[in-house]
């Protein structure tokens, strides 16, 4: 590459071009491998003290895209800590021969910038060799890196903006749905039997009219905690999954039904948000996967952990595969006594918090509700076992 111009008029022209986020990330990342002379590139993303590699180019067997290390063995850390960027000329020479980044990597020149979003820090964006570099990296070729890794920032931040701001439509157009259909079927019921009522006030017109207000009401109480659930959570605390899911387990109807918690993860998480999702899970596990005419009975719950987060689990009939994309939209439910909003309700407080929702199946046939990319901030005592309702 001739110079400093040509490799910034060649970022302009991927920045402000056509395709996707990921394709104009490996483009930079070419580029900056030919305008640096280093033979890989790639973008990472730091969590709980690991890097996982997002995106790479060049041949590299530790750099490829979905491969992780704990931070500890990595060059970015260096990175992070140095609150900017960092380069390296010729690693074995300056310090990194006994650095466990350096054992597993091998890489002897590297220069990294930090990737933020909204100033918390994402990631990095970096370039790097298994040989020296010839001269120290030049102040262009730093700013040139850092610039890279302040658009990948801002795009990331604004390709959120752009989520959220879909979902807050997708929500609206829901809301405007059942507003317009759900809610006014029971008030054609309410306005129809009063009406009745006052030519035949002997009937029973005045019960329906009551049961089709009380349905009314018990749809907009959870149109309304629908609608909060999406918001933006409050403070996230410390919060002992094994306790949190016994204090939900007494507050719903559970009829002979058991709880079995075997969690020992504390999760960042607001308190009462979380609540409301073991509120609801469980209350959908009695109602769908009760058997007889006793709620609850026979069926057990479980909380557990998993790999990256948590689930809820039962040994009831269990979700079917053709139907477990839909249980989470708005309305939708197999119980006529229900609203089907209650998954719905759980879904967007996971989305609020950062979390993944999975409906899949239980060890044991029935129902799995499983939650990743929780935050994990220690573990609790063994957990408390079974609780019978």
């Amino acid at each position: 590459m001739d110079g400093d111009a040509d490799a910034l008029r060649g970022m302009m022209d991927i920045t402000s071009g056509c395709g996707t986020f990921e394709e104009k990330v490996e483009s930079l990342l070419r580029l900056g491998c030919t305008y640096l002379d280093v033979e890989v590139g790639f973008l990472t993303r730091i969590t709980d003290d690991r890097q996982r590699i997002l995106a790479a180019v060049g041949d590299h067997e530790r750099l490829r895209p979905g491969q992780s290390c704990p931070l500890s063995e990595s060059y970015c850390r260096r990175t992070i800590e140095n609150e900017g960027s960092l380069t390296v000329q010729h690693a074995s020479i300056e310090g990194w021969e006994n650095d466990a980044a350096y054992g597993t990597f091998g890489l002897e020149s590297y220069v990294g910038a930090r990737v933020e979003m909204e100033d918390d820090l994402y990631g990095t964006f970096c370039f790097a060799d298994t040989d020296p570099h010839d001269e120290p990296f030049s102040e262009s070729e730093v700013v040139f890196v850092e610039l890279m890794a302040e658009w990948t920032g801002h795009e990331l931040a604004r390709q959120e903006m752009t989520t959220a701001l879909q979902r807050e439509r997708d929500r609206l157009e829901e809301f405007a749905g059942v507003v317009s259909h759900d809610l006014r079927n029971p008030l054609s019921v309410a306005v129809g039997e009063l009406e009745l009522a006052e030519t035949h006030p002997e009937g029973d017109h005045l019960t329906r009219a009551s049961d089709a207000l009380d349905r009314m009401d018990e749809l907009l109480s959870d149109l309304l905690a629908m609608a909060k659930a999406g918001e933006t959570i409050g403070s996230r605390d410390a919060t002992p999954l094994s306790e949190a899911a016994a204090r939900s387990w007494e507050t719903v109807e559970t009829g002979a039904a058991t709880l079995r918690t075997e969690t020992t993860n504390v999760v960042s998480a607001d308190p009462v948000r979380l609540a409301q999702v073991f509120e609801n899970l469980f209350r959908n596990a009695v109602e769908h996967g009760s058997t007889g005419n006793r709620p609850g009975s026979s069926l057990t719950v479980t909380v557990r952990d998993i790999d990256g987060g948590f689930a809820v689990d039962d040994d009831g009939p269990g979700i079917p595969l053709s139907e477990r994309s839909a249980v989470t939209e708005a309305g939708y439910t197999t119980n006529d006594a229900g609203t089907g909003f209650g998954l719905q309700i759980v879904d967007q407080i996971a989305w609020a918090h950062g979390w993944t929702l999975h409906v899949g199946e239980s060890p044991s046939g029935g129902a799995r509700f499983a939650f990743t990319d929780v935050e994990t901030v220690g573990s609790s005592p063994e957990p408390v076992g079974a609780s019978d309702a």
